[in-house]
């Protein structure tokens, strides 16, 4: 799980690599993986009167309030979209501009960082860290309950747990963090070399 703090809202993305657990695997049953408000795989927003999964949103006893639909559902692949971009040079192929895709990309890059310079810790240390937000603890207990569902035990294979890192949003570093800044890029085999300014 990743937690981004924005201030006034939080992104926290979680993901499983396991499926349901593994009675689900012994028994030859399903492997799908979890779903949460209904989504295996998408986004969820959460509010003070409700969520929304992106196209449905409902009010916080599950009813459903509104549904959405139009263009922005209907614009095909993203990564066809995105070949097909390249392929013809033209922005205007584009479903988004590329900024929107640097921003989104770098969410997951930021959180490995995080990842690669933190710390394995028992489960008692991760909930104190967590201890302030309810949402977070919420994600925690889903992904314990997950994985002790197949058959991890955390005090035995602990966790990692990554620094909270402040990053700078005009020059794309983190402050006060040589080890996670020197993860922002890494050395180039010429002559497949990124440039410094492109």
């Amino acid at each position: 799980m990743c937690v981004f703090d924005y201030g006034d809202a939080l992104l926290i993305f979680e993901t499983r690599g396991l499926p349901r657990g593994k009675a689900f695997r012994e028994k030859g049953w399903s492997q799908n993986m979890d779903t949460y408000r209904g989504e295996r795989i998408g986004q969820v927003i959460e509010c003070e009167g409700g969520y929304s999964n992106g196209h449905v949103a409902y009010d916080s006893e599950g009813k459903v309030i509104k549904r959405f639909t139009g263009q922005g559902q209907n614009k095909g692949d993203h990564f066809e979209n995105f070949i097909k971009a390249v392929r013809s040079r033209k922005r205007e192929d584009q479903n988004a501009e590329i900024q929107e895709g640097h921003l989104s990309s770098a969410l997951c890059h930021l959180g490995n960082i995080s990842h690669r310079v933190g710390r394995q810790a028992d489960p008692d240390e991760l909930q104190a860290a967590l201890k302030n937000d309810t949402a977070t603890q919420e994600t925690l207990a889903r992904m314990e309950e997950h994985l002790a569902a197949n058959g991890v035990d955390l005090k035995q294979t602990q966790l990692t747990i990554g620094p909270k890192l402040k990053l700078d949003p005009k020059t794309e570093r983190f402050v006060d963090h040589a080890p996670a800044n020197e993860l922002l890029t890494r050395p180039y085999r010429a002559p497949f070399v990124v440039p410094a300014q492109v």
